[in-house]
């Protein structure tokens, strides 16, 4: 496979990505992907495992910097990805089918809410970079400065909102 950018560290990327087709995001429609290149759109972040308040009126989306439970801040992955909905029930599973109901709540810099939106992946991501640490050198995942949802009453979650997601 080819790929502009370093080669990964090898162990370094919890996501298999290698043996993809060659920039299959920018040329295979994303309904049309194998599961492999679905799960490789994933950069990351961890902004997605951000709980979130939805203004009822205006439908507006703010992100908070309280976690799921099940987000460990430091690697910015589920700690329970393959049975995260015992624990997470309202989990959304995220499938070419369900993006386009929730792509509005998903970070402005999501690879899937991008490829929705008809928009390019941005240098940092894994899949361009060669190397999943680009994201967190870039400043672009939430590593470090999460608190967990246990910590935090539901009713003080709009104390700990951030903006520019």
């Amino acid at each position: 496979m080819t790929r502009s950018g370093p080669e990964p560290r090898p162990g370094s990327d919890p996501i298999n990505r290698e043996g993809l087709r060659d920039r299959y995001w920018e040329r295979v429609p994303l309904r049309n992907l194998t599961a492999r290149e679905w799960e490789a759109l994933c950069d990351g972040c961890g902004k997605c495992c951000l709980n979130k308040l939805e203004d009822a009126d205006t439908g507006e989306v703010a992100f908070t910097r309280v976690a799921c439970r099940l987000l460990d801040g430091e690697s910015c992955r589920c700690a329970q990805y393959p049975i995260r909905r015992q624990f997470v029930p309202d989990c959304v599973v995220l499938t070419p089918s369900t993006l386009p109901k929730v792509a509005y709540w998903l970070p402005t810099t999501c690879a899937y809410r991008l490829l929705h939106e008809g928009k390019r992946l941005y240098d940092w991501h894994p899949l361009i970079s060669g190397d999943s640490e680009t994201v967190h050198a870039e400043g672009q995942s939430v590593r470090g400065w999460t608190v967990p949802e246990f910590e935090v009453p539901e009713e003080e979650w709009e104390d700990h909102i951030v903006e520019d997601l």
